[in-house]
């Protein structure tokens, strides 16, 4: 789905790359979690995907156009991107109408909107929100209503940026479950920037940056099992890592290798179930 090949990337009032011979494969259907420092090449990497900074020659491929000013209007049919900032994006004078504004410009029958739109709601569940004006919104709802927007266009690539941020915890376990789902349906793949332990271990690999390098690339238990390199990038520690280590400091044998909180959860039954 995603092929990035030698990007060397920097701004023009910059001397130092930015990103800095980068390359990356993300096969459809798959999440890439991408994590580092502030600073280290992530929002840049992501915009340069969806053509919004010029693109250097022969660098980046979308479903296998080159992103380049001749193609761009077919790559950005592919893809749906939400900012951190859902401020950045948000058009319309209520959320249906928010979501409506890019259905409109895709020329979508005014017959079908009603229902696409209530669809894109429900996955964020927004849809009692529907005539909500913006000022009425909270910052988590209007990334909700960002989301929506760009799901309600099917796009086959949905990039990310930080757009969870300002969710509450239960909203942001119900947004990213929803992502899961159409991912395992196979029906999106997903490039997420995030600082969130739990969105990381929901991805399919993990991209690691830092200085615009990618210093690492594996699955997400191995990278959120790697103490040294998390403390080193800001990641928060996963809370099972947490419970993980204050139980070994009570001098239970604990697993060694990254489980998930529901994996780790079951494993804490099973000790208690054995000792019953």
């Amino acid at each position: 789905m995603i092929k990035i090949e030698n990007l060397n990337f920097k701004y023009a009032h910059q001397n130092k790359l930015t990103l800095n011979d980068l390359t990356l494969q993300v096969p459809a259907g798959q999440w890439l979690a991408i994590v580092g420092k502030n600073g280290s090449g992530k929002s840049t990497l992501a915009r340069l995907i969806d053509g919004l900074l010029e693109t250097p020659s022969k660098t980046i491929w979308v479903d296998g156009l080159e992103v380049n000013t001749e193609n761009i209007a077919a790559i950005h049919q592919k893809i749906g991107f939400v900012f951190q900032n859902p401020d950045n994006q948000f058009v319309g004078a209520t959320v249906a109408a928010d979501v409506a504004f890019g259905l409109e410009n895709r020329q979508v029958s005014s017959s079908e909107m009603p229902k696409i739109i209530e669809q894109a709601l429900t996955l964020v569940k927004m849809q009692a929100f529907r005539d909500r004006a913006p000022e009425q919104l909270s910052g988590g709802q209007k990334q909700r209503v960002a989301i929506a927007g760009a799901l309600a266009l099917k796009p086959q690539l949905l990039v990310l940026d930080e757009a969870t941020s300002m969710l509450d915890p239960e909203g942001r376990k119900d947004v990213l479950t929803q992502l899961a789902k159409l991912r395992d349906q196979g029906e999106l793949t997903i490039i997420s920037i995030t600082h969130d332990p739990d969105e990381v271990a929901l991805a399919d690999q993990v991209a690691v940056l830092d200085q615009g390098k990618i210093v690492k690339q594996a699955s997400p238990a191995v990278v959120l099992n790697d103490q040294a390199l998390i403390q080193r990038i800001g990641l928060v520690q996963p809370f099972s890592l947490i419970l993980r280590d204050q139980l070994k400091a009570r001098g239970i044998k604990v697993p060694t290798n990254y489980l998930g909180k529901g994996a780790l959860y079951e494993w804490i039954n099973q000790q208690l179930a054995t000792k019953a």
